[in-house]
């Protein structure tokens, strides 16, 4: 972590279990697992044209995160997503230029490798408001049982200040998923889509 230029007040862990749904048990549980790090805003209070700071120094963030949710979920990931929340002080550009494309790939590697883009979520918000992201399949954008999400309830984050950022890893699709798209076993993975 000492690559990482912001200070980190916090990291968040979240893991969720679902064993059935609908009456039905499982034949393999859904587990959804939400990492994020509570940073140091360097722009808060105000407008910066050059965000490049926080893009630069996203790659390793993304990786701390990435390599933490998928040690928590102790299994392959097959579905991910991304996003945060800038603290009250700053704007949706701040946390936005935490979680761009050096981030996702980061993000990527960590998981294994991903064809499929990384879907994110970001807004302003005080302190303990909710974070919701996406998730998807990490190969193919079209599998659609594994179009998710999950919740992150972050507690006394983000300060005015700070800003938390989250990646979100699941090893499966929703439970009695049935609505049709390509299944898992039939993934491509070769452009994203399929």
């Amino acid at each position: 972590m000492s690559d990482f230029p912001f200070p980190i007040r916090r990291f968040l862990t979240q893991v969720t279990e679902d064993l059935s749904c609908e009456g039905i048990v499982a034949d393999k549980p859904l587990r959804k697992v939400v990492v994020g790090a509570v940073i140091a805003n360097p722009f808060a209070g105000g407008y910066h044209a050059d965000l490049s700071p926080a893009v630069d120094a996203s790659p390793v963030l993304g990786t701390i995160l990435g390599d933490m949710a998928v040690e928590i979920l102790g299994e392959p990931a097959l579905s991910y997503g991304k996003g945060g929340i800038a603290g009250t002080n700053g704007s949706q550009e701040h946390v936005v230029s935490f979680v761009t494309t050096p981030f996702g790939n980061a993000l990527r590697d960590a998981v294994g490798g991903g064809a499929a883009w990384v879907s994110s979520a970001t807004c302003v918000g005080a302190a303990g408001t909710p974070l919701t992201l996406p998730l998807a399949h990490k190969d193919a954008l079209y599998v659609r049982d594994h179009y998710d999400a999950v919740t992150l309830y972050p507690a006394d984050a983000p300060y005015p200040d700070e800003i938390l950022v989250a990646v979100a890893v699941a090893n499966r699709g929703r439970l009695n998923a049935r609505l049709g798209g390509i299944a898992h076993a039939d993934v491509v993975g070769r452009d994203g889509l399929t």
